[in-house]
């Protein structure tokens, strides 16, 4: 034991300087065939950072990362300050939480809770329970964007856990919470529907596919995928069910009082900031003033006006929830310091002035050019499977179909470029693997349940399966449809 702990404290010794000193001095490297300083001081700083996620933590690695972007000559902490804390992304889950916190305060997701585990299907073995939680999610990801959807179930996992006794450190736990995540993200590429990537990469490609030939392509693409990915975890990770007992379960409804006054007007609250996210979408094709008038407001719009209404309303003269008491236990601080540090990494990688998507799209377009058709379809398959678990969903999305549209179109080639687009928006959504990718695989990466050595290992599997159903699958369907 002392010989680990003392092989654990030499590793820290080692890897922590190196890492420091990655971060900052990338940016001193001159320019080199066609990359400037300051896209070399990006680019470490991605690595230094990504190291010390998978091997130290998330907390202090996150605020270095900050850091070290501040100092990058033309992004500057402005930027860097903007781009993180100040970001739409960073709100939204700040006051997120605050709404699921309150929601949590009540026994409503107790209730949805018991609901759902009494389900026949669901007590009959472990397995099916496991089943069960995963494809309801990837049924409502269809329609919900996934971050919205990851916070709104994540509470409701829980609740699950402790009715059922489950550790969070249980396998079953462990299995829960990726799936959860995976689940999201698959969900994500499944439809175009409240789902921005697969709309940036037609857009980037300057075509316009109907959301039914998406769908068509995505859908089967997506279920299969799913199948396997739950399969794969119960097989790697091979929970053991015999401390599952569901025997107390149907007791538990008669210990739930009558909702009171408070947790129905919370629930209302809830019920209205869902309704503003998800029914505008709706209306994008069926009437489009009133989606393009809720799209001005954004997704930080709704939880902050139920912010708003809990901290005002109030019932036997106080408030539906102390903000101040939400923010000290109903915000995981850890997890969105990473996701403000993530999303400030992916705003200096997509930064014109840093300049890495132009190099990327200078210098592999001609190169990709000469390439054979089946070589330049696996390219295009494997590159955003990966980058989009390294890197920005929305930067994948837009950097490889602007590069394949360029490419495709300016070659004689009998691959299908409609296909190839639905196939990068789909990838692109598919993020499993590392904090980057998307704020929930970060709030995965921090969890008691999960780590970021387990993201990294079994989000590289479901990664790969998806480039071998993209390729052995997805593209065929493409080829009956276009």
């Amino acid at each position: 034991m002392k010989t680990k702990l003392k092989d654990n404290k030499i590793f820290r010794t080692i890897i922590i300087p190196i890492c420091i000193i990655l971060c900052f001095v990338g940016k001193f490297i001159p320019s080199f065939n066609g990359l400037n300083s300051d896209a070399f001081g990006v680019i470490f700083i991605f690595v230094g950072v990504l190291i010390l996620w998978l091997t130290i933590g998330i907390d202090w690695p996150s605020l270095l990362c900050i850091f070290a972007l501040g100092f990058i000559n033309s992004f500057g902490f402005s930027n860097v300050i903007s781009s993180s804390f100040g970001s739409s992304t960073f709100v939204f889950l700040i006051f997120t939480f605050v709404c699921t916190y309150a929601l949590s305060k009540t026994s409503l997701i107790k209730r949805i809770a018991i609901n759902f585990i009494n389900f026949k299907i669901a007590k009959k073995n472990g397995y099916l329970f496991i089943f069960s939680f995963l494809l309801i999610t990837l049924i409502l990801g269809l329609f919900i964007s996934p971050t919205v959807l990851f916070i709104i179930l994540l509470p409701i996992l829980n609740e699950i856990l402790e009715i059922l006794n489950i550790n969070k450190c249980d396998k079953i736990a462990k299995i829960l919470m990726l799936g959860l995540g995976f689940s999201v993200s698959i969900s994500s590429g499944m439809t175009p529907i409240a789902h921005v990537f697969p709309i940036l990469a037609m857009n980037a490609a300057g075509i316009n596919i109907a959301s039914f030939k998406y769908m068509t392509i995505a859908i089967p693409s997506g279920l299969i995928i799913f199948f396997l990915m739950y399969f794969i975890l119960l097989l790697l990770i091979r929970p053991k069910f015999s401390n599952l007992d569901f025997s107390k379960v149907n007791d538990l409804k008669k210990d739930l009082e009558k909702l009171n006054k408070k947790e129905i007007i919370i629930l209302i609250i809830f019920i209205i900031i869902l309704i503003l996210w998800i029914l505008p979408s709706f209306f994008e094709y069926i009437y489009p003033p009133i989606y393009d008038l809720f799209n001005k407001f954004g997704t930080v719009m709704p939880p902050l006006l139920g912010t708003l209404l809990l901290c005002v309303i109030r019932i036997n003269d106080e408030p539906l929830i102390k903000i101040d008491d939400a923010f000290k236990n109903g915000v995981p601080w850890g997890s969105l310091i990473m996701c403000a540090a993530t999303l400030a990494l992916g705003e200096a990688i997509k930064s014109d002035s840093i300049g890495i998507i132009s190099y990327l799209e200078n210098t592999l377009g001609p190169t990709l050019s000469t390439l054979p058709n089946i070589l330049l379809l696996i390219i295009f398959i494997i590159w955003p499977a990966i980058q989009t678990n390294l890197s920005s969903n929305m930067v994948t999305s837009t950097v490889v179909s602007t590069i394949a549209s360029t490419i495709l179109l300016s070659i004689s080639t009998t691959l299908s470029f409609e296909t190839i687009i639905v196939i990068i928006g789909m990838l692109s959504s598919f993020a499993f693997a590392t904090p980057p990718s998307m704020p929930h695989i970060a709030i995965i990466s921090a969890s008691e349940s999960a780590s970021t050595k387990d993201c990294l290992l079994y989000g590289s599997i479901v990664m790969l399966i998806s480039i071998i159903i993209s390729l052995i699958i997805s593209y065929p369907l493409g080829l009956l449809i276009f």
